[in-house]
């Protein structure tokens, strides 16, 4: 504080971290020597969550002090939903366990906006998320898929460059042949179309023109390769957009999606794909006329498995969590209660769509 009002900052409000709260005594004694009002001692004492901290700061009357200092009109406070969803958090009623193969879960900061997503997606379903990190380039080799046995949804997130790339095949494609829910972001929709192209349309070396550009079967394209795209930065399409969601796996409505993308899927496997087994279905209904880029695919077989270009953990809140996570957890929870139930008959599951 000494150092701070030397250079002429005056704080308003002081946040002192600490254990436990602190007493009013030394609150008094710690406003008298930094020249602050008492009231605006705040105590930020640790707390088991970051989600609980509006609620400490709440006691504290932090918003208060702070309508009060920039004299706005503020109303009463009401906590009564964020009460409600800490709650929810902290007594589940169940619980999921989630399998991301990543390319960088050495580092789990690099997923934290998806790692919280999830949890957005269990909280409106009072479950808890168990997600544990699974490195793509392991996923290979003698008994790889023994690492994905007991998980109720698989993911696999964005990344770049090839590295892992044949892990993540690998983990699609269990994911479809054992009817686990997947959810595939960024460059995990992009591998969920190479495998579906290459193990159910029989185009062995289908691969992205960023990983492999001799490729005879081209099904993703870098959008440098593409016409009438200019809204890039650097080689990626950035920013907003409105995908209006029908029947995309229990996930209606207006999504406001957030693209970071730098390879969409190619219209030209489409006949391939229809002459297949079963459709990969790709739904992007966008409302104006620019291009179509193939925002969501789905298999039509999997009883939940989708893919999304956009990102939409940067959508996500906790009281109002994207539509794709809370729908991906629901058939997690759906996956795992038939899993873990006594088998009476032999049937493919049948899954709700997370509603």
């Amino acid at each position: 504080m000494k150092e701070l009002r030397g250079i002429g900052i005056q704080p308003d409000i002081l946040l002192c971290r600490c254990e436990r709260s602190i007493a009013s005594d030394m609150k008094d004694k710690i406003a008298l020597f930094c020249d602050v009002d008492a009231r605006a001692v705040v105590t930020a004492r640790d707390v088991p969550s970051v989600y609980e901290v509006p609620l400490v700061f709440g006691e504290e009357g932090v918003d208060e002090m702070v309508v009060r200092m920039l004299k706005l009109d503020g109303r009463p406070r009401d906590m009564s939903h964020w009460s409600a969803m800490l709650g929810r958090m902290r007594s589940p009623m169940d619980e999921v366990s989630i399998g991301l193969v990543g390319k960088y879960v050495e580092y789990e900061d690099s997923y934290k906006s998806l790692k919280e997503a999830l949890l957005h997606g269990g909280l409106a379903h009072q479950l808890k998320v168990n997600i544990n990190w699974i490195e793509a380039e392991g996923v290979n080799g003698p008994d790889w898929d023994r690492q994905l046995e007991g998980y109720d949804g698989i993911l696999v997130p964005g990344g770049f460059g090839k590295r892992g790339i044949d892990g993540m095949l690998n983990a699609i494609r269990y994911a479809r042949e054992n009817h686990v829910p997947y959810f595939g972001i960024c460059l995990g929709m992009q591998t969920m179309v190479i495998e579906f192209a290459r193990n159910i349309c029989g185009l062995e070396q289908a691969d992205s023109t960023e990983f492999n550009p001799a490729t005879p079967h081209r099904v993703i394209f870098k959008l440098r390769e593409l016409k009438g795209i200019d809204d890039l930065g650097g080689t990626m399409r950035l920013g907003p957009a409105v995908s209006l969601g029908r029947g995309q796996c229990g996930a209606e409505g207006l999504w406001h999606a957030r693209h970071q993308r730098a390879a969409p899927p190619s219209l030209r496997i489409q006949p391939g794909i229809r002459g297949a087994p079963h459709r990969l279905r790709t739904k992007h209904h966008r409302p104006d006329a620019r291009p179509d880029l193939r925002g969501n695919l789905r298999d039509s077989r999997a009883p939940w498995m989708l893919g999304c270009q956009f990102h939409p953990e940067f959508k996500s809140k906790p009281l109002e969590p994207h539509p794709l996570f809370k729908a991906f957890i629901g058939a997690a929870y759906c996956y795992r209660s038939q899993r873990l139930a006594p088998l009476t008959r032999q049937a493919e599951p049948e899954y709700s769509r997370g509603d």
